[in-house]
């Protein structure tokens, strides 16, 4: 009686064929994680620029006597009052103006816009990247709608928004805008009360 050696396991050819699927399994993760990550910082960006808006909204509706100042303010973003001589209002002695303290306001959030108040080793890290803020209300400052619009630069090209032209025309954000993304606030605001 004679015995056959019969062998098994995988041949090269099967080998290959195994990590050729295992190789595209691989690259779809990886571009999956890409995406995912392109993602989260889009809404990063998005969060970041509402947590501003209604920050700075918050500082108008409760300096009413200034309204005019913020609605006189240059749109913000890149420093515009980066080198402003501030008041200070800390102290109780020498309390700040309602206009004084409308120009700290602006200054700060500024900042906060610009990542200057988060700074580390290589620089400035918060923010939002190209940021543009624009505040609109009332002619005269009166009792109405007040509008905070924040524009950033997104990752990737889309459709220019156009439900505010924030930032918008400059060619801060690519070829037609198309890498401008923008968030507004409204809400209405009585400086009288």
């Amino acid at each position: 009686m004679k015995l056959h050696n019969r062998q098994k396991g995988f041949s090269l050819i099967e080998l290959l064929v195994s990590l050729v699927i295992f190789a595209v399994g691989l690259l779809s993760v990886a571009g999956l994680q890409m995406v995912s990550k392109r993602s989260n910082f889009e809404s990063l960006q998005r969060t970041t620029a509402s947590h501003i808006a209604y920050g700075l909204l918050e500082e108008m509706r409760t300096n009413g006597d200034a309204i005019g100042t913020y609605l006189a303010a240059p749109d913000l973003g890149g420093g515009q009052f980066a080198s402003m001589q501030l008041a200070d209002c800390s102290s109780a002695a020498s309390p700040c103006t309602s206009t004084q303290k409308a120009l700290q306001d602006l200054w700060f959030w500024e900042q906060v816009l610009d990542g200057e108040q988060e700074v580390g080793v290589e620089g400035a890290s918060g923010g939002v990247v190209s940021p543009t803020m624009c505040i609109n209300g009332p002619v005269g400052g009166g009792a109405g709608v007040y509008v905070v619009a924040v524009a950033w630069q997104g990752a990737i090209s889309m459709a220019n928004p156009e439900i505010n032209a924030c930032g918008a025309g400059g060619g801060k954000y690519g070829d037609a805008d198309a890498f401008r993304r923008v968030l507004q606030v409204a809400t209405f605001i009585d400086p009288n009360i």
